[in-house]
């Protein structure tokens, strides 16, 4: 290990591969802030210039990419309440209530520091742990996958607020949706319509444009008020800077995002969107101020883009030693390591040493350009509030619609997103929300192909479902989860209705 990496600090530190990482990192930034601008899309765009590079340049431009895309999603969250990414919808819970309370600044300060720590201590899990967490994360089977599943949904009704029943429907409706499409085991068409654009199913980009960017837009054109401007004070604007002493105070939600991103990342298919709710919900669990978290709570932003940057790493434990992608963005990395000669697999760490412990530095050096690059913007992205709101929301709407037709150019996902929208305005309008959807959205293809995978498998037995260690593990915590949840609920309720009794 020391030898490749002595290898590797050779291949890193030189100009041209320092200068590859940190463009790389800008423009993942760049990407991660305009709504429907994914780190997939940025790292596919820039696969044709790493042709001619060197295996470590090339790679270390696209895992700066990767890393600066994870990082900045957390500003459109927090200033206008619109995820850059899908791993970002948690950090609207606590980001957009910071922002309107006049705390912009102090939040991104928060996320940068915090997704800086998480990406660094994923380089360490990278490093260290890639080969025994590889050879867990191969034991996941359809028993697993289905069991992860359910798990989610039960995550789904621990974020969704006060009412688990709303959350619950919330959650089914994108799982219903997700159903739309060809079926994955048997073929056959199902609620598409005629519509050959719904033969692969909802595109989630998408869906995701529309259930945030655009509700949000029709929320401020139904519900505009002129007197209420989104607008924060020059005084709000100059404490924007990273705030490294707070983020180590909320050191148990670093914690726990590290951890929980750490644990989702290997997991392949499980995705951002998992690990940062998971670390929300765990971090609100373990907090000793748990009726804080939703109302602008430091802790929340913590966890979620800790998790969010340590997930990255996790997910190139799977990428690296077992060829598997842990999520999209490293599915398409994936394709420029193989165009790089770097072929994944048991064998990589013994064949190539120095080539895969230089990508590790460089993806370390991707997490300290991210720190700097962010640092020095992050006045510039709070400035953002002081856009007139009329100009901005015809900003955010032209954005949308380029990034959803520049997917694959089919104008049927703008109906997509535009469906979306209203559904999701409405959802949020009668306190639903719009988080479980997307989440349902992505757990329902994982829970329904596992779920007849299995079967087919056992022969129609369910019983392996309850009795496979890992599988079993997952529906235990999650009925734990789920009765903790009602509890809490009941308490809240009980608490409401104390002072009106009295």
């Amino acid at each position: 290990m020391l030898t490749g990496y002595i290898d590797g600090l050779g291949l890193v530190f030189q100009l041209g591969t320092l200068l590859a990482i940190a463009g790389g990192t800008f423009l993942g930034i760049i990407m991660g802030v305009l709504p429907g601008l994914t780190s997939a899309m940025a790292i596919a765009l820039l696969l044709p210039v790493t042709f001619g590079m060197p295996p470590v340049m090339g790679i270390g431009m696209l895992l700066g990419t990767l890393c600066g895309a994870g990082a900045s999603g957390s500003i459109p969250a927090i200033l206008l309440n619109i995820p850059g990414t899908p791993s970002s919808v948690a950090t609207t819970f606590d980001g957009f209530p910071m922002a309107q309370k006049g705390e912009a600044g102090r939040a991104l300060g928060l996320a940068i520091v915090a997704s800086f720590f998480g990406g660094v201590a994923s380089m360490v899990v990278l490093s260290l742990l890639a080969p025994p967490i590889a050879e867990f994360a191969l034991r996941f089977g359809a028993a697993e996958y289905f069991s992860l599943s359910i798990f989610g949904l039960v995550i789904i009704a621990s974020v969704a607020g006060k009412s688990l029943l709303k959350g619950l429907i919330a959650g089914l409706i994108g799982f219903f949706c997700s159903t739309i499409g060809t079926d994955p085991i048997a073929g056959v068409d199902r609620f598409t319509f005629g519509q050959l654009s719904l033969l692969t199913g909802i595109n989630l980009l998408p869906a995701l444009i529309g259930l945030f960017a655009v509700s949000q837009v029709l929320k401020d054109a139904f519900e505009y008020d002129p007197s209420n401007k989104l607008q924060n004070s020059p005084h709000k604007v100059d404490i924007a800077r990273p705030r490294f002493i707070e983020t180590l105070r909320n050191w148990r939600a670093l914690l726990v995002g590290i951890v929980s991103g750490s644990v989702v990342g290997p997991v392949p298919g499980a995705g951002g969107s998992i690990a940062s709710l998971v670390a929300y919900d765990q971090a609100r669990r373990f907090s000793k101020t748990p009726e804080k978290f939703g109302k602008g709570h430091g802790a929340g932003i913590v966890s979620v883009e800790s998790a969010n940057n340590a997930l990255l790493g996790g997910a190139l434990i799977p990428t690296l030693a077992l060829g598997i992608p842990g999520e999209a963005a490293t599915a398409v990395l994936l394709g420029g390591l193989m165009i790089q000669g770097v072929t994944p697999g048991p064998m990589l760490f013994e064949s190539q040493s120095g080539i895969i412990y230089g990508i590790f530095l460089a993806y370390l050096v991707a997490n300290f350009f991210m720190l700097i690059i962010m640092c020095l913007g992050i006045k510039l992205f709070v400035r953002v509030l002081l856009v007139p709101r009329k100009q901005l929301i015809s900003a955010i709407i032209v954005f949308c619609f380029i990034g959803v037709y520049g997917v694959d150019g089919d104008v049927f996902n703008l109906y997509i997103m535009l469906a979306f929208g209203l559904l999701g305005y409405f959802l949020n309008r009668y306190g639903f929300g719009t988080a479980p959807v997307i989440l349902g959205l992505i757990l329902g293809p994982i829970a329904e192909s596992n779920l007849r995978r299995g079967l087919q498998t056992f022969g129609g037995d369910w019983t392996p479902f309850f009795t496979r260690p890992i599988s079993v593990t997952f529906l235990v915590i999650a009925c734990g989860l789920l009765a903790l949840t009602l509890w809490q609920n009941y308490r809240t309720r009980q608490q409401d209705a104390a002072p009106d009794a009295a």
